[in-house]
């Protein structure tokens, strides 16, 4: 069985930690800290809730002078990285909302070693003006994790963080920070840029398109162009005409479908296969083929999800295509016996559909 995610709070990984804090900090209680976080509630907490019982933990065994506490937290976080260091700029988001100067330097420091993505964000709703004015600031940074923090930090909609909505009623604020980062020589900050602008098509596609447009003038690196495209994922997804048009993809009507084949069962745990091909009487040109799969959900409705299959110009007048869709369980996806479609998509129109059953 794979280890969960919040099993890195190991006994091992604990003491280790509170080692640090004890050379950094003479003072630091280590057996207390150790009793304190593994108590009689510790297996049942899930990793957010681990990581933030960490900090709260330091915080009460640190100096109460925010300066002082966040020093020693400089001197341990180098130490560790990745998710399980979150609860170092988890500290800085519980404990430094009044101590913003303390917190902006902190973070921009932290950011480097996990992520400040997350504890940005209560600085940015209180502090709209000033944070804003930091992370423009923060593109300019020699160190790429503080450039991709002015980005990431103020997505409207970052996965696991709570929303903007601010931002999401109103984006103008975060656009020059995303244009002083798309050239950005680090994928790690463009790829930040691009899903900003992929969480601002959600409510404002037509701005993203404008900016599509604008920043593909010219003669775009190739970098600067995949960064658009991608920015664009949900607007092609779901058929944006505009979105459409400015990759180049026409109206497929010189496109049809013959000797489409599916699987008119399948069974929970395993594939359901289908086939077809596209035909025409010219070549088939820039094709973005999907599928599209409504699943039958727990009230009985169905709920489509759209899924790629590829992307290319074709050279010929006919294209066979072979895949299969896994109905293995998976965490972020529930499944659902009873009947479903799958209906295949050419440039953004629905060309053909067949229904089938999935069985327990």
């Amino acid at each position: 069985m794979a280890e969960l995610l919040k099993d890195v709070y190991s006994k091992d990984f604990i003491d280790s930690v509170a080692s640090h804090f004890q050379d950094a900090y003479p003072s630091f209680d280590k057996q207390l800290f150790i009793d304190t976080l593994f108590d009689e509630h510790w297996e049942r907490r899930e990793l957010k809730s681990r990581l933030t019982f960490i900090s709260q933990t330091l915080y009460t065994l640190l100096p109460q002078n925010f300066k002082q506490s966040t020093s020693i937290l400089h001197q341990v976080a180098p130490f560790y990285s990745g998710y399980e260091a979150m609860f170092f700029p988890a500290f800085i988001e519980y404990f430094g909302i009044n101590e913003l100067a303390t917190s902006i330097e902190s973070l921009a420091f932290l950011t480097q070693y996990s992520t400040s993505e997350f504890a940005v964000r209560p600085f940015i709703e209180k502090y709209p003006e000033v944070m804003m004015a930091q992370m423009l600031e923060w593109t300019k940074s020699d160190n790429f994790h503080v450039r991709r923090l002015a980005s990431e930090g103020c997505r409207p909609r970052l996965p696991w963080a709570t929303a903007l909505p601010e931002f999401k009623k109103d984006p103008t604020k975060i656009i020059p920070i995303l244009d002083a980062l798309k050239d950005d020589p680090e994928d790690y900050v463009y790829r930040s840029v691009a899903n900003n602008l992929n969480d601002i098509s959600k409510d404002h596609p037509d701005l993203v398109i404008k900016i599509a447009q604008s920043w593909m003038q010219g003669k775009p690196s190739k970098s600067r162009m995949w960064l658009v495209k991608h920015a664009c994922r949900g607007l092609l997804k779901s058929a944006h005409p505009s979105a459409l048009t400015l990759f180049g993809f026409a109206d497929p009507v010189h496109i049809g479908v013959k000797d489409f084949k599916l699987d008119k069962t399948v069974f929970l745990g395993e594939k359901l296969n289908f086939s077809f091909v596209l035909n025409s009487k010219q070549n088939l040109g820039l094709c973005r083929c999907e599928f599209i799969i409504s699943f039958m959900k727990k009230n009985g409705q169905q709920a489509d999800k759209i899924f790629k299959i590829s992307e290319a110009d074709i050279k010929g007048c006919n294209k066979t295509f072979t895949k299969a869709f896994s109905f293995k369980p998976i965490s972020t996806r529930k499944y659902y016996s009873g009947e479903h479609q799958l209906t295949l998509v050419v440039n953004g129109k629905k060309l053909a559909s067949q229904t089938f059953t999935l069985l327990n």
